[in-house]
């Protein structure tokens, strides 16, 4: 396997301003307990869905990411702009880090493996790595297709710009309350559960398929990530749209898509099948015990 452009690796520096936004929100945030309103808590849990669910789960990692299922342009739009209020960096940043992260899953070039230590895949990476923070040469090798888009490439310069419009009106509207708990607090509550995929699901959790790295599915990801902690089905299917694939892996995300196909607002949506799975790697296991 080819080593990745500018592999990803443990600098020395620190990013100090990532740091400082990351300890600004957190410290924040604890200013929940004295502006706590079941209006703000509405509010909170509403963008937490909205950003998390169709932003994030469905607009930056199965659509931008994996070309899981297609959409119009406009929608697709809408999606991404969604996952930009997440704060995890914009969607080229986003998605050259998770393509390599594909690329070398628990290998040397992961940006985020928990082999380097449990920290380092949740939040050090983030802190102290350049994984958000690629050059242009690897991300004209892993998102040609996301530079050629001028809304892509505005976007992921101004990623913020959304969170701060959207502080402004919920300032205006629903005072402090509204504004600590729909920005701050659910940011907090949203990083981490993005953060948990990075870490918890490659650490603890079942597998029903013998991939290459340790990738593992966690109930409680699962449900904290819309459906994004059913990780090992993921990794073995990465263009699946679907990553809940038993019965009782709950996965709002392939709901939610669901709904979009019956509205005529998502097509070519890529899935696979559990059972059918399983069985081809028995016979492929048999064909090689034979």
């Amino acid at each position: 396997m080819s080593k990745p452009i500018a592999a990803i690796k443990k600098p020395l520096f620190v990013n100090w301003d990532t740091l400082i936004s990351l300890v600004v929100i957190h410290v924040t945030a604890i200013a929940a307990i004295f502006t706590f309103s079941w209006s703000g808590l509405i509010v909170s849990f509403v963008i937490l869905c909205l950003v998390g669910g169709p932003g994030i789960g469905l607009g930056y990692h199965r659509m931008l990411t994996h070309r899981g299922f297609q959409t119009p342009k406009w929608f697709e739009y809408a999606l991404v702009l969604l996952g930009s209020l997440a704060l995890e960096s914009g969607p080229i940043q986003w998605v050259a880090t998770h393509r390599l992260h594909h690329a070398f899953t628990d290998l040397p070039g992961d940006p985020h493996s928990p082999r380097e230590g449990v920290w380092w895949s949740h939040l050090g990476w983030i802190i102290r790595g350049t994984a958000q923070r690629h050059d242009p040469e690897t991300l004209k090798r892993y998102v040609p297709d996301l530079l050629k888009d001028r809304f892509y490439v505005l976007l992921s310069k101004y990623f913020y710009v959304p969170n701060i419009i959207l502080g402004i009106v919920l300032l205006a509207v629903g005072g402090w309350s509204w504004l600590v708990w729909g920005i701050f607090l659910r940011l907090v509550i949203g990083l981490h559960s993005t953060w948990l995929v990075n870490s918890v699901t490659h650490i603890w959790g079942y597998r029903h398929f013998d991939t290459r790295d340790d990738s593992t599915n966690n109930w409680v990801v699962g449900i904290l990530a819309f459906g994004e902690g059913w990780h090992n089905n993921h990794h073995a299917f990465p263009t699946s749209a679907r990553h809940g694939l038993a019965w009782w892996e709950v996965d709002m995300n392939w709901l939610a898509l669901r709904g979009l196909m019956a509205l005529g607002l998502a097509k070519k949506v890529k899935s696979v099948d559990l059972q059918e799975e399983l069985a081809k790697s028995e016979n492929l296991a048999l064909q090689k015990a034979a």
